[in-house]
């Protein structure tokens, strides 16, 4: 018994201890902690707040009511430069007490903010100047302060804008955010992607992003996770006008105009492996494009080779593999204009489907399957038209193979192109139209075939546009073969390519003499 009481008196001493040290602890934490917020802290900001519990034996801490402003803005109202946050409350859990007495930073498990307002104004226009400014802008000055394995965000808006203007080059908005296992340190922050994590899920209602000079990007409802990303309303569509865009290019370039209802990439890997980008997905699927592709041939033209596909592939610096695209739904333009007066020429596809298969970049490879890709659609929104392409990557010729038909084609139905192009309007049928190329970078040859009934065509005046060639209408009438009489005739087409063209423009050379071969 003597004894016993001896265990109950040594119990009672301990947990009297144990709570005169954590009251101690609790007191001196309250007093260190807010000091750690305050303008003294080690971060570029200063940090206010509403209220601020803490729980040492429970490791807990709720701030609310939180303010963050630049150091430097304090002192220089003139310099906005610099992260400016209203944030609804932070909570930390299982912070350590120790940390923050003799370490000057609060070390937990988890964080999570709660309706972050987040406005960070740049001197630039560039989202980040560069794949160092994530580290050195936004993580440093914050790991400096708190240190934790997990991150949770909700609710939150997060704009970047150019101070200059005062225009968004980024704006997102109700984000949710979930970041698990991370880890910074000094060498991590070098790299491209400034922390290490284990498992990341991120949801955004709407976003802003300002990609460059001529285009901005739109999306609404993305989700990704650690296997998949998907997306609603997906836009890139350039911020100037035509005239604006051919005005500052000097060399011919494609203005691009693309929207999609849905993007949805199935089973995504992606990251850095010692600084090197890799990315692998089981499928990426994209419904309901429109696409327009707007070039002016008022510009020089391009002074460099232009790669087919093969080598761009090739040519691709990182690990990529994809193993299928599909595009289901769509519609495609392809506007090309001489002059603004003349207004461009135009070639559509609509209910445009394709399924494209092994897209793959070279590294880490020395075999592959060659990319293989099927198309069906309308061809100017009115013939079936089908197309079977291939190539292989390794193969440093480049070849390919193109192959397909277009079926029951009213020849009117290209004036849209022909008459702002090449000042020509043609009428008639063209039955059956079937081609099978097979070339490289260097030339092509193949097989063309046509089968049409009743062509017609008209010329007119180079100055005047409006007014026909009578004379010159008459002649190409002559000239032309306007009957197959009800054959499919067939003929041989060779064609060296143009290394300053694209591979399109070199397929349709290769459909160009086939024409000039039947119908002259």
């Amino acid at each position: 018994m003597h004894i016993f009481k001896k265990i109950l008196i040594g119990v009672a001493i301990l947990a009297l201890l144990l709570l005169l040290l954590n009251k101690g602890v609790n007191i001196w934490v309250n007093n260190k902690l807010p000091e750690l917020l305050s303008e003294k802290n080690m971060s570029g900001y200063h940090i206010a707040y509403d209220s601020l519990k803490i729980d040492v034996w429970e490791g807990h801490i709720v701030i609310k009511g939180i303010r963050v402003t630049p150091k430097n803005a304090l002192k220089d109202t003139a310099n906005k430069a610099g992260i400016y946050a209203r944030i609804e409350s932070i909570e930390i859990k299982d912070f350590k007490s120790m940390a923050v007495l003799f370490s000057n930073k609060i070390k937990a498990r988890s964080i999570t903010v709660n309706t972050p307002k987040i406005v960070f104004y740049k001197k630039t226009d560039n989202a980040l100047n560069n794949s160092r400014s994530i580290g050195s802008e936004v993580v440093k000055p914050f790991e400096s302060i708190v240190q934790v394995s997990d991150v949770y965000l909700h609710h939150g808006d997060v704009k970047i804008i150019y101070v200059k203007n005062n225009k968004p080059v980024l704006n997102a908005a109700n984000i949710d955010v979930k970041l698990e296992g991370i880890t910074v340190n000094d060498d991590i922050l070098k790299r491209t992607i400034p922390f290490d994590y284990k498992t990341y899920a991120f949801q955004c209602d709407s976003l802003y992003f300002k990609k460059n000079a001529v285009y901005y990007i739109k999306a609404k409802n993305i989700q990704t996770e650690n296997e998949g990303l998907s997306l609603t309303n997906f836009e890139m569509v350039p911020e100037m006008t035509r005239r604006q865009f051919v005005a500052q290019t000097p060399i011919e370039k494609d203005l691009y105009t693309l929207k999609a209802a849905s993007l949805d990439i199935r089973k995504m890997a992606w990251g850095f492996k010692d600084e090197q980008l890799f990315f692998s997905a089981d499928a990426l699927v994209l419904d309901k494009i429109k696409a327009n592709i707007y070039r002016s041939k008022e510009p020089v033209d391009r002074p460099t080779k232009t790669k087919l596909y093969n080598r761009m592939l090739r040519d691709i610096k990182f690990p990529l593999r994809i193993d299928t695209v599909k595009i289901t739904n769509s519609e495609i333009v392809y506007e090309e204009e001489k002059s603004f007066e003349k207004g461009p020429g135009k070639i559509s596809f609509s209910k445009f489907n394709m399924t494209a298969l092994h897209i793959k970049g070279a590294k880490g490879h020395t075999r592959m399957a060659d990319v293989t890709i099927g198309i069906n659609c309308l061809f100017m929104n009115v013939s079936p038209m089908k197309v079977d392409w291939k190539f292989n990557v390794m193969d440093k010729n480049d070849g390919f193979n193109i192959k397909g038909s277009i079926l029951n084609f009213n020849t009117k139905n290209l004036v849209s192109f022909t008459k702002n192009y090449s000042n020509m309007k043609q009428e008639g049928i063209f039955d059956e139209v079937y081609f099978n190329i097979t070339g490289n970078d260097v030339d092509s040859k193949g097989d063309f075939a046509l089968k049409y009934h009743d062509l017609k065509v008209s010329l007119y005046k180079k100055n005047d546009p409006s007014k026909k060639s009578k004379i010159k209408s008459a002649i190409a009438n002559l000239i032309v073969k306007n009957d197959s009489h009800d054959k499919t005739k067939n003929v041989a087409v060779s064609v060296k390519r143009n290394p300053k063209t694209s591979f399109f423009n070199f397929f349709w050379r290769n459909i160009e003499e086939g024409l000039k071969k039947i119908l002259i």
